[in-house]
């Protein structure tokens, strides 16, 4: 386990193209968690849902895990990406 700053984490997510290939079908989504932020920390509209993903390969083995708030209309709110917390690459697992 190799613990590194939100900031490598998602330039390490971004580089790997988790969150495109998750989209394209090479890795499926698992929701874990599915709340009603709050309002005021979160500043998202009305019925955003905070949410813990799961992306994991054809086996079933984690290769990531995302917070994200999902929008009603199907966006990504806060910085319209997922935010990276784990990362289990090429035998390593990085957490932030």
């Amino acid at each position: 386990m190799i613990r590194i700053t939100p900031t490598e984490m998602r330039k390490i997510f971004n580089e790997e193209r988790i969150w495109e290939r998750a989209k394209s079908g090479e890795f499926s989504a698992i929701t874990m968690k599915d709340r009603h932020p709050s309002l005021t920390a979160a500043n998202e509209p009305y019925c955003t849902r905070s949410q813990i993903v799961s992306y994991r390969d054809s086996s079933g083995n984690e290769v990531a895990k995302i917070h994200q708030y999902l929008r009603r209309d199907g966006t990504i709110g806060a910085s319209g990406k997922p935010d990276p917390k784990r990362l289990f690459l090429n035998g390593t697992l990085y957490i932030s």
